[in-house]
């Protein structure tokens, strides 16, 4: 009974994977055709990245929204319902030729994406025991990178060969296939087919969200999403591809390369972290922290180098980047442990506002940098151009720094009311150095 009820947990966790995977192949779609999207829509810089800004709006202003209804609905019917979403707002990109066409097509992706992650973070405590949740949550945030790779592979082939409408045509096919099986498949919880929350009044969307919020823990999960997950995200969804090709003068081909390295190094890098988080889980701000200095860190390198970069440059670069997603994993966690059931989905909306608000401001800001410095026509931008432009990441990791320091702070007070103390870092290395002259010692 044990082995068949984990191969259903197992069962249930891959549709909703497999549904997270085309979420995330129709997030990013846009990004890897963004030459493609300035030459079929006659756009510019600015104009391309209000694309990606409205759909990451409409993500980041659902998320709440999506919690709220997750705790009601359940993750079954949510799914289903954004992988449909999505796949009406593909095809409407798909047959559009116009701007305002374009925009409601992304407004839908955005839509559909915001139901979609959230319940399908919400299936591992339901399926899985709290000893595993750190690592499943890590494998359901890499293996749904996956996404991206599809996007940078068969859609830029399909794109190159068959063309827009075919490509997105496709694109939108797949979420209906997603649809399908997460339906047929998942279950919100063992024994539950569909949760049926408490009835969502105003009282109680104020009651949760306030309860929510108030919680240092929340903040500190929502202030590790915003610092970790925008480098990756911007990268991915919308420049990466761009400052590849147009300013670091590598052919589509090897810019797909990379972008697929990206997706792969993550998934190495996401099971490693989670056993971290899982075997020392009062150092997890730490380890945050750490990520942030080494995505700082890598494109101040690419940057400032002389001329185009070197390709192991560009490769370290990626490898960096890839340690983003799985940090901003971090986020819910902290979301998890500091919440109970009946409020998790609304605790992982808020959480997950925080990287994706990150990210449609530098996006933007991107966008709006190369327009003003750029002499050349849309989708023709310098080297120097994407060096000014990318520099907007800075503040941006700045104010998410400060926000970690302060909760943590919080956080560790409330730990400390309740009897947790957290000691600092120091002397944990001080002992462990003691430990190991000890270890040395005894074997003397």
């Amino acid at each position: 009974m044990r082995v068949r009820g984990a191969w259903r947990a197992w069962a249930v966790w891959g549709a909703g994977v497999a549904a997270y995977v085309v979420a995330v192949l129709q997030r990013t779609s846009f990004g890897v055709a963004g030459l493609e999207a300035a030459e079929r829509f006659d756009a510019g810089a600015s104009a391309l990245s209000a694309f990606t800004v409205l759909q990451l709006l409409v993500y980041a202003g659902l998320q709440v929204p999506a919690g709220l209804a997750l705790d009601r609905f359940g993750s079954r019917r949510l799914v289903t319902t954004g992988a449909l979403v999505m796949a009406l707002g593909q095809l409407v990109l798909a047959l559009g030729e116009t701007v305002p066409v374009a925009v409601l097509g992304r407004v839908l992706v955005g839509a559909g994406d915001a139901l979609t992650f959230v319940s399908v973070l919400r299936l591992v405590p339901a399926w899985f025991p709290p000893a595993r949740a750190p690592i499943v949550t890590q494998m359901t945030g890499l293996v749904g990178q996956a996404g991206q790779v599809l996007s940078a592979v068969p859609l830029v082939a399909l794109l190159g060969a068959a063309g827009w409408t075919a490509a997105f045509g496709a694109a939108a096919a797949l979420g209906v296939v997603a649809a399908a099986l997460a339906w047929a498949v998942l279950r919100d919880a063992p024994g539950v087919p569909l949760l049926t929350g408490p009835p969502l009044s105003w009282q109680r969307v104020g009651e949760d969200l306030a309860r929510s919020w108030l919680h240092p823990g929340t903040r500190l999960g929502l202030w590790s999403h915003f610092s970790t997950q925008f480098p990756g995200t911007v990268f991915a969804l919308m420049w990466g591809f761009p400052f590849l090709v147009s300013a670091q003068g590598l052919p589509p081909a090897r810019a797909s390369a990379l972008v697929t390295l990206f997706v792969l190094a993550g998934l190495v890098c996401g099971p490693f972290l989670g056993v971290l988080v899982q075997r020392h889980p009062l150092r997890r701000s730490w380890l945050v922290l750490t990520i942030v200095a080494v995505n700082a860190t890598a494109w101040t390198a690419v940057l400032a180098w002389p001329g185009r970069a070197p390709l192991w440059l560009l490769v370290v670069l990626v490898l960096a980047l890839a340690t983003g997603g799985p940090g901003s994993m971090v986020g819910f966690d902290f979301a998890r442990t500091f919440n109970p059931q009946v409020r998790l989905g609304t605790a992982t909306g808020i959480v997950n506002i925080g990287g994706f608000a990150a990210s449609l401001v530098v996006v933007l800001a991107v966008g709006i940098v190369l327009d003003l410095t750029a002499d050349g026509p849309g989708g023709a931008y310098a080297l120097a151009d994407f060096r000014l432009a990318l520099a907007v990441q800075y503040p941006v990791w700045a104010v998410g720094v400060v926000g970690i320091l302060v909760t943590r702070r919080l956080v560790r007070r409330r730990m400390a009311a309740e009897g947790v103390v957290v000691p600092p870092v120091r002397e944990v290395l001080a002992r462990l150095r003691q430990e190991r002259r000890a270890a040395r010692a005894s074997r003397r």
